[in-house]
């Protein structure tokens, strides 16, 4: 995994900052991390597990329950870009960023085709990953979009609010 520095970090475009902004000295834990991986099954669990050691090599203050939302985000969007983009992007980048109050996951991929949730259909045995990453940021009190990128492709992100543990 590459460490890309420290910063800001990137917030939800559009509108107001809905997690707040951040310190003005960074924490120990906050930067921005990005790796690439190839448009296949295995990168699936290889990214969830990036992600995992990430939070924990960096001691990001994050619940267990919100992790393994987290990790499910994670599993759901490389899924989706392994499944849908690959013909078009042979390669997907991973992006951890972390800041004070929040952290946002994306996953881009060079295909054009802007997913929409779908919703829920009894009859069907996928297709309701989109969805299920929707509801498990708006759980989290968190956000999730897509927006297109300058190449032509998307990034999928998803941004949910870090509650740090309070010490008494």
């Amino acid at each position: 995994m590459d460490d890309d520095g420290r910063g800001p970090g990137p917030r939800p475009q559009g509108g107001a900052e809905p997690l707040g902004p951040g310190p003005a000295h960074p924490l120990p834990y906050e930067g921005v991390w990005r790796f690439s991986a190839p448009a296949v099954d295995a990168s699936v669990p290889q990214a969830r597990h990036a992600v995992r050691d990430l939070l924990l090599r960096q001691g990001v203050p994050v619940s267990d329950d919100l992790a393994q939302g987290l990790l499910l985000i994670v599993s759901e969007l490389v899924t989706n870009a392994v499944k849908h983009a690959a013909v078009l992007s042979p390669t997907i980048a991973v992006e951890v960023a972390v800041g004070a109050e929040w952290l946002r996951v994306s996953v881009e991929d060079n295909h054009p085709y802007r997913p929409t949730a779908l919703e829920t259909d009894h009859g069907r045995t996928g297709g309701r990953g989109l969805l299920l990453v929707r509801e498990v940021a708006r759980e989290a009190g968190g956000l999730c979009d897509v927006d297109h990128t300058a190449s032509g492709g998307k990034v999928i992100w998803v941004a949910l609010p870090l509650k740090p543990a309070r010490f008494s």
